[in-house]
């Protein structure tokens, strides 16, 4: 997957959109505006295959200003908090694969709503509208707050700005609810939850590390451990050399060597390890 990404970014990465979080926001903002003064137009915005199909194909895109279903108050307090967690995810990730993130999810929401839309004309036999219900920007939030939460799992946030608590464990409950509301709704609103949450599924899985328990990867550590012990020879200096594995540059000419900024002290890492390795710190 990092290569595929790396790949992509050399050649799209020019078109990748600054602080994409701000507009995000920024479509909140719109949506929050017209509950107030223009509910009645929030109708048109909705995410309805029914709808798109007779031409409306603004819905495509406009259902994502649709705001979550919260107060005034709760309304503020999420854009600061999802502005903090989206543009450290960007510092994180880069903004081209932040854009990919989002985007990601949006594309994924609207396939579920046309899977769904197909689902129940093939059930009932006649064009079915209303399901805009199902899809809102509930989930590209909390695709936000998953894939933040395991970027910094050991980071504490205010709960009720008072209680603190780690981000790991929000996740934990974030996760739960997630599987409650699976359990409890029908299975258009289950297919509805998956597709929503599909990018962030896709991101969780390809980055973590498979290699590190299969034969071949241990039988390498064992090798790499061994060679350590023994009197250095004349080989080639390297720059580079991950801290995990301890592959370096002439290793595999196209790895990719970073420092991780969470680390305390000067620990590199490669393109495999930078995101699945445990932060060290030495107090």
């Amino acid at each position: 997957m990092n290569n595929f990404l790396n790949k992509l970014e050399r050649k799209m990465g020019r078109f990748a959109i600054p602080n994409l979080i701000v507009w995000i926001l920024a479509g909140y903002v719109v949506g929050y505006t017209l509950s107030y003064l223009a509910p009645g137009v929030l109708n048109y915005l909705t995410l309805e295959p029914y709808y798109i199909l007779k031409g409306q194909i603004w819905r495509l895109v406009t259902w994502v200003l649709m705001p979550p279903d919260s107060s005034l108050l709760f309304a503020v307090i999420m854009v600061i908090f999802y502005y903090q967690l989206g543009q450290a995810l960007e510092r994180t990730w880069g903004t081209f694969r932040f854009n990919v993130y989002i985007f990601g999810g949006i594309i994924f929401t609207v396939i579920g709503a046309f899977i769904l839309y197909g689902v129940m004309y093939a059930v009932y036999g006649v064009p079915v509208a209303g399901m805009g219900a199902f899809f809102s920007t509930n989930y590209i939030n909390m695709a936000i707050f998953l894939a933040f939460a395991v970027c910094y799992p050991d980071m504490e946030v205010l709960l009720y700005f008072i209680i603190p608590i780690k981000m790991k464990w929000m996740a934990v409950v974030y996760g739960v609810l997630i599987i409650f509301s699976l359990i409890q709704t029908n299975w258009a609103g289950r297919v509805a939850i998956i597709m929503s949450l599909l990018n962030f599924l896709v991101f969780y899985f390809s980055t973590r590390n498979y290699k590190r328990i299969s034969p071949k990867e241990i039988h390498r550590r064992q090798t790499f451990k061994s060679q350590m012990r023994q009197p250095a020879g004349h080989g080639g200096v390297t720059k580079h050399k991950c801290a995990i594995c301890g592959r370096t540059e002439l290793d595999d000419p196209t790895l990719e060597f970073r420092f991780c900024s969470k680390c305390e002290g000067n620990y590199e890492y490669c393109q495999d390890h930078l995101f699945t390795h445990q932060h060290i710190h030495r107090s």
